[in-house]
C-alpha cells in the first residue's frame, strides 16, 4: 500500500533532520510546515496522527504535538 502524500512528504522531511537533536528537529520541521504546507495538509497530518499515525516517523508525531500546542492548522 502506498503512503498518503502528506505522510510520505513528512517522512522525507524527517529524514533530513535525523542528525539533529530531536527537540530542535521537531521545532524546525514544525516551522517548515507552517511556512510551506497548505493549512489543509497540516490539518490532514494532524488528523492522521489523532487516528493513530500509521506509517509516520516518530519525529513527525512530535512535530504534530508542537503544531497542536501552537494551534496551527
Amino acid at each position: 500500500m502506498e503512503a498518503l502524500p502528506y505522510v510520505r512528504l513528512a517522512n522525507e522531511i524527517a529524514v533530513q533532520f535525523r542528525h539533529w537533536e530531536p527537540g530542535e528537529a521537531a521545532a524546525e520541521i514544525a516551522a517548515h510546515l507552517r511556512s510551506f504546507w497548505d493549512p489543509r495538509m497540516r490539518t490532514q497530518l494532524i488528523a492522521h496522527v489523532e487516528a493513530g499515525g500509521a506509517g509516520l516517523d516518530v519525529l513527525i508525531i512530535d512535530v504534530v504535538a508542537l503544531l497542536r500546542e501552537q494551534k496551527v492548522h
